[in-house]
């Protein structure tokens, strides 16, 4: 990770290295706290653009109500806090991480009235699963791990707690010489990645699995959107493993991952084992917006000058 100069804490700008929390901080034990990953990208008329902030906003609230947490600041000042960050850090594009957490003070399972607080970092970060990933795709693996279950862990949240589920997980795809893990329902259907959302393309048609246990992704909401409107029929619907491998193409999608081709999975060639033509098309156009090179795509663009 590299450092940038300063961490919006609670309502103030702190340096990187004094943005310190107590050892014994309740979220650090519990891991009730919820997060958003957001990316901001140099256009090509020279500003810059967070993409789809005041969703990755809203939905960091959304979260915080799910886990019975209340933010002491509006949705309007933390998207306001968000933009401040990356011109503080005069940060042209990168990755950005709002956390919300429960501070110290009573320690035991019920949190009780300890203080709610929020930091915003933002730092350079490339693409997630390597820049070789984005053209020619990455091999996965099938987890031995369930994603959660909708009674067992809040899905639709993003709770750091949950995500001991996707470490595992990733840690064992790599181990085993994998890029990333697919992790099945507790039902056995195909679910999520251990941080994107997943598609298939067959005979021209995208499918990806519907909000049941994955995260309603907002990368995942756009790419349908794109991908509708270049004229391809998207379905959310549930498939199997076996679907999977006899797709034409499959990739996923995620703010940090972006638009990932998938080119193997259980050591099975999706297609013909490289990116194929529908993931390229869905991947040049969600990038072309992301540059704010498609004003009817405008309205996902937050503009900001460093």
């Amino acid at each position: 990770m590299q450092k940038t100069e300063k961490i919006w804490f609670d309502g103030k700008f702190v340096p990187w290295d004094e943005a310190q929390v107590h050892v014994l901080t309740h979220t650090l034990h519990y891991g009730v706290g919820v997060f958003e990953g957001i990316r901001c990208y140099t256009c090509a008329d020279s500003q810059s653009a967070v993409f789809r902030l005041a969703e990755h906003v809203e939905r960091l609230f959304l979260s915080a109500r799910i886990n019975e947490m209340v933010i002491p600041h509006s949705q309007e000042a933390i998207c306001q806090a968000i933009v401040e960050t990356l011109k503080v850090n005069r940060l042209a594009e990168g990755y950005i991480r709002p956390l919300t957490f429960i501070g110290a003070g009573v320690m035991g399972v019920n949190p009780a009235d300890n203080p709610i607080q929020t930091i915003i970092a933002a730092w350079p970060w490339g693409a997630y699963l390597g820049a070789e990933a984005l053209e020619k795709g990455i091999r996965v693996k099938t987890s031995t791990f369930t994603r959660h279950h909708v009674n067992v862990m809040m899905t639709k949240a993003k709770t750091c707690g949950n995500y001991v589920n996707s470490v595992l997980a990733k840690r064992e795809a790599l181990a085993d010489g994998y890029n990333e893990a697919l992790m099945l329902d507790a039902e056995g259907y195909v679910s999520e990645a251990t941080g994107e959302n997943v598609f298939i393309v067959r005979n021209g048609v995208i499918k990806t699995p519907p909000l049941g246990s994955i995260l309603a992704g907002i990368t995942r909401e756009a790419i349908m959107i794109l991908a509708g409107d270049l004229g391809y029929e998207v379905v959310e619907e549930r498939f199997t493993r076996d679907e999977l491998y006899c797709a034409d193409e499959a990739f996923f999608s995620g703010t940090a991952a972006e638009v990932t081709p998938i080119r193997e999975v259980d050591r099975r060639a999706i297609g013909q084992g490289s990116r194929g033509p529908v993931t390229k098309a869905v991947q040049e156009a969600y990038f072309k917006v992301l540059r704010g090179e498609n004003p009817k795509y405008g309205k996902w663009l937050t503009r900001y000058s460093i």
